[in-house]
């Protein structure tokens, strides 16, 4: 599946109308539900796919966030070879009770996986967790970047943002329906 014909797919099966709080306390019109091409394997394989040449040279770990970065960054992580880690949105309380799970990252080179990125609230988080615990962080690997500035509110954090496809390269599609 060519770029173009991958943007159509993910617009076709989860754009969505209506009224949609985001997980950043905006309102829109609009939503892109990643669960329903991230659930779809011949979806999440080729967005995968075209995720790989997206990925910056010297990364040593791919840092999935909870929960849509976690299928993404497998996948990823199945193409590459790339080992993952986890990243929880706060550390769980039993166990070995890490919020980044799967490998050491101490030192490591990580380059951050989420879904769609709006305002990358979530994302300064976990780069900041993932930085106090040692790791460096300066990428982050989206497949929709739905924000207006996201890039630049990105760079401000000394994040870079690498995005597959952006809102309005995918909303071109809503025309075509």
């Amino acid at each position: 599946m060519n770029r173009q014909e991958l943007a159509q797919q993910i617009f076709k099966v989860s754009h969505l109308t209506g009224e949609f709080k985001l997980r950043s306390g905006q309102i829109s019109n609009e939503y892109f539900d990643k669960y329903r091409f991230e659930s779809q394997p011949s979806l999440l394989n080729a967005i995968a796919e075209q995720m790989v040449t997206l990925i910056p040279k010297g990364t040593e770990a791919l840092a999935a966030l909870e929960m849509g970065g976690i299928p993404i960054a497998t996948a990823i992580s199945l193409k590459t070879g790339i080992p993952c880690v986890f990243v929880r949105k706060t550390a769980k309380e039993y166990g070995t009770c890490k919020f980044a799970e799967g490998l050491e990252i101490k030192n490591k080179k990580l380059c951050i996986v989420e879904d769609i990125v709006t305002t990358g609230g979530q994302v300064f988080l976990s780069a900041q967790d993932l930085k106090n615990d040692g790791a460096l962080v300066e990428n982050v690997l989206c497949v929709i970047d739905r924000g207006e500035n996201s890039k630049v509110k990105m760079n401000e954090k000394g994040l870079n943002l690498i995005s597959l496809f952006t809102k309005n390269e995918l909303s071109s599609f809503s025309t075509s329906r």
